[in-house]
């Protein structure tokens, strides 16, 4: 009887110190809520958390697909660390020919066909901001954000935005959208595993409207589609 209480205070010890150091692993979380000036939801900001008073875990980024569906770019925001490599299939039924001026990563891959090409892939090596467009249809376009740090994540529709897995520690929380004017400073705040009120954050962006080409309409048979 003993030795069975032995083996199952044993078990308790051994779990409570697995979940602590679970915890310690899996690290705090950064909660934000991105709202325009008139306190409307904002979709694809990106909010980076870059830390000033504790230890950044470095991993080689993993590679991130950028597609071509219904002749638009999916997702019109995509955030990146330095160093990720970005592939671009087509998975229209018709050519792209994906290009960029922007200074951070100028790039240009030939008018190609359907499919997934191993070729159509970018290293995006420096931050900044990239914008996409296809050579063949203008309205295309679509946004590279290249961060340096590992922790980042874009509003969702109902902007929120949540990023995890951030060690103890003080961090510099910065906000970034294509229609931003002018830059939103940053905000400093601490984040730690078991804190209840951890990583709650909100900015208020103030946006400017951006002109965008409009979509051809395309015509099959009788039937006018756009």
């Amino acid at each position: 009887m003993r030795q069975n209480n032995y083996f199952i205070t044993l078990t308790v010890i051994t779990f409570s110190i697995l979940c602590m150091f679970a915890s310690h692993c899996y690290g705090a979380n950064l909660n934000a809520f991105i709202a325009d000036d008139q306190g409307a939801p904002v979709e694809f900001a990106v909010v980076t958390a870059t830390a000033t008073s504790s230890t950044i875990n470095s991993k080689k980024p993993a590679d991130v697909i950028i597609d071509q569906v219904d002749k638009e770019f999916i997702t019109y925001v995509t955030a990146i660390q330095a160093g990720t490599t970005v592939m671009f299939p087509n998975n229209d039924k018709i050519r792209h020919h994906i290009y960029s001026f922007s200074e951070v990563k100028k790039f240009e891959i030939p008018l190609y066909p359907p499919g997934v090409n191993a070729d159509n892939k970018v290293l995006f090596d420096k931050p900044g901001v990239v914008v996409i467009g296809c050579n063949i249809h203008d309205w295309m376009k679509a946004y590279i954000y290249v961060v340096e740090t590992p922790y980042f994540a874009t509003s969702d529709s109902k902007g929120n935005i949540l990023i995890n897995d951030l060690p103890d520690g003080q961090y510099d929380v910065a906000v970034w959208h294509p229609n931003l004017a002018p830059k939103t400073p940053p905000q400093t705040m601490k984040v730690s595993v078991g804190d209840k009120n951890e990583g709650h954050i909100k900015f208020t962006l103030r946006l400017t409207q951006q002109w965008r080409s409009r979509r051809a309409p395309i015509f099959q048979g009788n039937a006018l589609y756009r």
